[in-house]
């Protein structure tokens, strides 16, 4: 109400946001404003029926603020007429007709003025909204919205003063995620396709559509100390229709205890269908101290946004604090294993025998913990796969979405096993399921590898490109990238782009030996033994993975070596050699007798 009083004061004058903020909120007050006015004026439309790509009373003016565009008429008039008017103008004619009891000032109306401004245009909003309704056929008053039957919830705002509490709000988008998507009848959209959208100016259809989610879950997180608030808002995405809003105060102690709460409300407002035991899920809580809260939390943003091996030892540190001051937190233990079985990758470069001990120890522990959390056993699925243990692998993937089934990592897992089996439709299909609950996400590499496995090189460079256009440096898209080109015979164009891959990922071993490969096969031999010569120094003094040396020498073409190395990758089980059966890398070998007992000796 007071943006419509703000705006038809000002009528045909452009008001700034900022204009708009201080009328509103005053110079001192910290909050999310843009949000605040976005939904204001939204309101304001419903209410006027104005549509806001023609408008007829409130103009948008791009990165500016608004104008009210319709001739405004101020009248000493009974309250009856003045409605009447107004009526008739949402109705179809553009005039607002406001009562006023003395012509407009140009300063700000005293109280007494606006409060019976106030009143009037409330009636008038009244009486329209009535009309709207009374006029809609019966048939629509009486249809049922449809169900909904998919949700998304968007990135939770950060209001506390403090910028760097964006973990903060960040940790509980998460774990609101992950605790609805244990709900089987209500597809949940994955927590890495939402985040892709934060600070997004789409509207809330727009980002429907692209989610396919039915509804929205928008809201904002505020800490003072170790209080906490999170303001959460339902929205029908079609219709960006706003059915339900709350907010809840907690200490930080209690945060669980909240975001158990929440989650509660929101499926009781979708309306979701939730099973006796779902229903102890959501409501399970672990009293937790603030700060192992806030170290699982910063553990979590590092983790997410891990692209060295740096920031993965990052994020176990800030895991091991946490489970130093609780050590019941189920959930911190297991993105401890998660963290440590992505140190344990070709690509990062950490020892596999060690990380996968610690690795498997953590999710172990969690499950004792809290037997019903599908990443853990996702965690063991994926470290029994690279052991070559593929029914134990395939029992855990099929586990964890049987406790989540919305779990997008999962089927993405349960792809990459049906893929090292050479069972190609099948990897296909589990990754589409994937993208289709992780629209935004890194499932769209799942079907890179896929693609790339088959030899359909041109398929797999255009889905990375489309993965790069969003994430220009991820190092494992790059590094993707690089190996189809090599692949499809384009070396020249591959060295670009490992040698970025490279830079981002501070020379990775599982980066610099396929650029080797690259210069090997585009002529430049002097710099792929070069790179030789440096992982050769690195292992005299570290660790450098097996595989490493098999791709720098299939890129020499020395083949005999890389057997050699080979044979170093089976005992180290080397995450490599899970794809042997599919690789193209290993197509030079296949006539080898030696390849044959290989795969065997592998399990496939």
């Amino acid at each position: 109400m007071e943006l419509l009083l703000l705006l038809v004061q000002r009528r045909g004058e452009l008001v700034s946001r900022e204009e708009i903020a201080e009328h509103l909120w005053g110079k001192d007050v910290y909050l999310d404003f843009e949000h605040g006015i976005n939904t204001a004026v939204r309101k304001i439309r419903l209410a006027l029926r104005d549509d806001p790509d023609k408008p007829r009373f409130v103009e948008t003016v791009v990165g500016k603020g608004y104008r009210f565009a319709a001739p405004v008429t101020c009248v000493e008039a009974e309250p009856a007429a003045a409605e009447l008017s107004l009526a008739a103008a949402a109705g179809g004619a553009s005039v607002a007709t406001v009562l006023r009891p003395e012509p407009l000032p140009a300063a700000k109306p005293p109280i007494s003025a606006r409060l019976k401004l106030s009143a009037a245009v409330l009636g008038v909003l009244a009486l329209v909204t009535a009309g709207v309704l009374l006029t809609r056929p019966r048939a629509t008053r009486e249809t049922p919205p449809p169900p909904i039957r998919s949700l998304a919830v968007l990135p939770l705002r950060n209001l506390s003063a403090d910028a760097s509490q964006e973990y903060l709000a960040d940790g509980m988008t998460e774990a609101l995620i992950d605790r609805l998507a244990q709900i089987h009848q209500l597809r949940v959209i994955s927590w890495t396709s939402v985040m892709r959208l934060k600070n997004s100016q789409l509207s809330a259809p727009e980002i429907s559509r692209m989610l396919g989610a039915d509804a929205l879950v928008e809201g904002s997180v505020m800490r003072e100390g170790d209080h906490i608030r999170i303001t959460a808002q339902l929205i029908r995405g079609a219709t960006d229709d706003h059915f339900w809003s709350e907010t809840y105060d907690r200490d930080l102690p209690d945060v669980l205890s909240l975001q158990s709460e929440v989650a509660q409300a929101i499926a009781r407002k979708v309306e979701a269908t939730v099973s006796g035991k779902e229903r102890d899920t959501l409501a399970a809580v672990h009293r937790v101290l603030p700060d192992a809260y806030e170290s699982f939390l910063k553990g979590q943003y590092v983790l997410h946004r891990a692209n060295s091996k740096a920031d993965l030892q990052q994020s176990v540190a800030y895991f091991e604090e946490t489970l130093r001051q609780d050590p019941g937190f189920a959930r911190a233990y297991v993105s401890l294993a998660a963290a440590h079985s992505q140190l344990g990758t070709v690509i990062v470069g950490g020892r596999p025998d060690t990380e996968r001990q610690l690795a498997t120890a953590a999710a172990r522990k969690a499950l004792q913990l809290d037997p019903n959390l599908g990443e853990a056993h996702l965690i063991l699925g994926d470290l029994a796969q690279k052991q070559w243990r593929w029914a134990e692998a395939e029992a855990e993937y099929r586990r964890a979405l049987e406790l989540n089934p919305n779990d997008a990592d999962a089927y993405a897992s349960l792809a990459q096993w049906l893929l090292c089996h050479g069972r190609i439709d099948e990897a296909l299909a589990s990754a589409e399921r994937s993208r289709d609950l992780d629209r935004t996400g890194d499932p769209g590499l799942e079907i890179v590898w896929i693609l790339f496995n088959d030899r359909r090189y041109d398929d797999a460079i255009r889905e990375v490109n489309s993965v790069l256009q969003v994430r220009p440096r991820d190092a494992y898209a790059l590094w993707q990238l690089g190996f189809a080109l090599i692949m499809k015979g384009e070396p020249e164009r591959a060295i670009p782009v490992l040698e970025q891959a490279a830079t981002v990922s501070g020379r990775s071993p599982g980066m610099i030996d396929l650029l080797a490969a690259a210069y090997a096969r585009a002529g430049r031999r002097a710099e792929a033994l070069r790179i030789l010569d440096e992982l050769k120094a690195r292992e005299r003094s570290g660790y450098v993975p097996a595989a490493s040396f098999i791709i720098t020498y299939m890129g020499l073409g020395d083949y005999d070596r890389a057997f050699a190395w080979i044979e170093k990758a089976c005992q180290e089980h080397s995450n490599i050699l899970q794809f042997v059966k599919v690789h193209p890398l290993f197509d030079p070998l296949r006539q080898d007798p030696r390849f044959a007992g290989l795969v065997q000796r592998v399990g496939l």
